[in-house]
């Protein structure tokens, strides 16, 4: 069955492409990227657009960008994945891990439109799926956070090990981030051909969230 993969750029995007590629039923076909409407960055995490498509490119899976709002986001979706269904893909594939109010979205949505939802991650434990992330070599770095919940200076850390320690002891924060304490860039790993490049630029703090710019070096 051919699916497209909900596409942020991030660790759960990412470890949940890598878990459809391992499944015999799936055939992966494209990414799909909600951007911002000037088309600069993902709606999600703020990553650059160029950026994603770099990342895409290093993969081998072509990237699907949309200009979206939030008040457009379900219409461009949906338009997405009636192109999707005139090459017969018909099912998508999502990183959630326990968020039910947005399954209940995607599988309304879905529904409508006659596509399976996969959810890859659903339910699993936590640091099992830090583990699965990291140990397999998957690559990463924190590109926001929350600042209600991190501070600054985790802009820029590597999803490893380390990491994740850290972020365990700290006790009042889900460790995977599933309700928006941070976010990352995976930017190497098994589903990669090649490593994407990077370099670090300003950190600015836009509302409540910390963002750290990454561009592609010339």
């Amino acid at each position: 069955m051919k699916a497209f993969v909900s596409w942020s750029g991030g660790k759960d995007s990412c470890l949940s492409c890598y878990e459809a590629m391992q499944s015999k039923d799936i055939e992966v076909s494209y990414l799909l990227n909600m951007i911002s409407e000037d088309g600069e960055r993902s709606r999600s995490h703020g990553i650059s657009s160029d950026l994603l498509r770099l990342q895409a490119e290093a993969i081998g899976i072509s990237v699907i960008q949309r200009k979206t709002s939030r008040k457009t986001y379900e219409k461009e979706f949906k338009k997405a994945i009636s192109c999707f269904k005139k090459e017969n893909i018909m099912a998508g594939v999502f990183g959630d891990i326990d968020v039910q109010e947005h399954r209940d979205w995607i599988e309304r949505v879905c529904n409508e439109l006659g596509i399976k939802p996969v959810f890859p991650l659903w339910k699993k434990k936590r640091k099992k799926i830090m583990e699965r992330f990291i140990e397999p070599g998957f690559q990463a770095i924190i590109v926001a956070v929350n600042s209600e919940f991190l501070g600054e200076d985790w802009l820029g850390r590597r999803l490893d090990k380390e990491f994740l320690k850290d972020i365990e002891n700290l006790g009042n924060v889900d460790i995977c981030g599933e309700n928006g304490e941070y976010h990352s860039f995976v930017y190497n790993g098994p589903i990669f051909r090649k490593q994407v490049r990077f370099a670090e630029d300003k950190k600015t703090l836009r509302e409540k969230n910390w963002f750290l710019e990454l561009i592609h070096p010339v």
